[in-house]
């Protein structure tokens, strides 16, 4: 049994992959939503953050015979209790890493944490357009609701913990967009245009976050971009295409069962 960390789009494709290889795959989520998305395609999922404590327990309970995690590139936690799970099972570890956006936008400041977009963000005023997710609100809302001359725009999944977390960190309600993507880079101009962003603020999820489509709609416009980097963790194995993750599967599972 193959254990997942899942949640995106592809790491829903390269589950089926694992599984069109032959492996017996379960898959591990954040939210009920992820987990309905892996039943459709016939793939069962356990719902909710593990520690590397509770990741061991499902591992035996399973008898799981390697870790791959195609957590999303900012999800670092839940990498790092998977490394230590992996570690202190004696189970391979394998990292899908999505494929980094070429950014070449001469607008664009790259920054490499949220605190400091938000900084940034702060100094520059005006009307902020946030895709960063609802995870990290908190940090922009409390440096940039209470300034004078800023407009915060929040673009976010569309569920009910994110309305409630808008609301308790005083978001207006016309400053939300609550909308499941995928995103085309016409539908990014047409919301920058509406809300007349002055500066965007997203982080490098890679091209199958719609990256390269957000940042082809600032450049249209002329609009100054943030982009936060990705964080970077010391890997012991990681790849960017399902390919290389399903021979390392084939080459670390014979190994052990030598």
């Amino acid at each position: 049994m193959i254990m997942m960390l899942s949640g995106t789009s592809d790491a829903r494709q390269l589950a089926l992959a694992i599984r069109d290889a032959g492996y017996d795959i379960f898959a591990t989520v954040v939210t009920e939503h992820a987990a309905e998305q892996m039943a459709h395609v016939g793939i069962h999922a356990h719902v909710g953050r593990l520690t590397a404590s509770q990741m061991i327990a499902l591992m035996n309970e399973h008898k799981v015979k390697a870790i791959v995690d195609a957590s999303h590139p900012f999800a670092e936690e839940a990498s790092r209790q998977a490394m230590q799970a992996a570690e202190r099972a004696c189970v391979p570890y394998i990292r899908y890493e999505r494929k980094e956006s070429v950014i070449a936008y001469e607008r664009v400041t790259f920054v490499d944490s949220y605190e400091a977009a938000a900084q940034y963000a702060a100094k520059k005023r005006g009307v902020i357009m946030l895709t960063t997710g609802s995870k990290t609100l908190h940090i922009f809302a409390e440096q940039l609701l209470p300034l004078p001359d800023v407009r915060l725009i929040a673009r976010m999944l569309p569920r009910k913990d994110n309305m409630e977390k808008c609301e308790q960190l005083g978001f207006p309600q016309e400053n939300i967009i609550a909308m499941q993507g995928p995103f085309t880079k016409q539908l990014d101009v047409a919301l920058m245009k509406h809300f007349g962003v002055t500066l965007l603020v997203t982080k490098e999820s890679g091209r199958v976050g719609f990256v390269d489509e957000k940042i082809a709609a600032a450049q249209e416009l002329g609009i100054e971009t943030v982009v936060i980097r990705r964080p970077k963790l010391a890997y012991p194995n990681v790849y960017n295409e399902f390919s290389d993750i399903i021979r390392a599967l084939d080459r670390e599972i014979k190994k052990e069962e030598k």
